[in-house]
């Protein structure tokens, strides 16, 4: 494939005008903050990747070794992520939903801790450099954060928005 070519990250729906699945759209993209179907469209792929390994994990027999290496791989990832419990299993894989996934964007993860009102308000307050996880400035709110970094989400200390999160430290200044 030559440089510089785009290539989509997501399938889009094969059958476009089905009202039912046009109104659950529009609930999650009213629900978690979303800009645009596209975004909804890629963790859907996503999710459709993690359980097509699932479903070719559980089918291959060959070589057992192998396959219980790359089994836990894929676990301990999905684990490490938060979509699945250490206890989880890899039928566990199968029933994932589309909510598993986009719980786990930054976006949300800001909304669920309080630092914004709204997700709409969180994704702007990403995208605007205000947040950062751990010591890292992150700017995309579709970013995927690991369990062990959820508790190191916060406003970034330079951010006139932690003044407001912390007035006692105004009053320091």
């Amino acid at each position: 494939m030559p440089l510089g070519t785009d290539t989509k990250n997501y399938e889009t729906p094969n059958h476009p005008y089905q009202g039912e699945r046009i109104a659950s759209e529009h609930s999650l993209l009213d629900r978690y903050g979303l800009t645009n179907k596209e975004e909804l469209w890629r963790a859907q792929s996503q999710l459709r990747s993690y359980r097509r390994e699932a479903r070719d994990l559980l089918a291959q027999s060959q070589d057992e070794a192998a396959v219980a290496r790359r089994t836990e791989e894929f676990l301990g990832r999905l684990a490490r992520v938060g979509y699945l419990d250490e206890a989880d299993e890899l039928g566990d894989v199968l029933s994932l939903e589309i909510e598993d996934v986009l719980e786990r964007r930054l976006q949300t993860i800001v909304y669920r801790n309080g630092l914004a009102n709204t997700p709409q308000q969180a994704r702007q307050f990403i995208s605007h450099g205000h947040v950062v996880v751990g010591d890292r400035r992150h700017t995309i709110p579709s970013y995927v954060v690991d369990v062990d970094e959820e508790d190191d989400v916060e406003f970034d200390e330079n951010s006139p928005l932690a003044d407001e999160l912390h007035p006692e430290r105004a009053e320091e200044q």
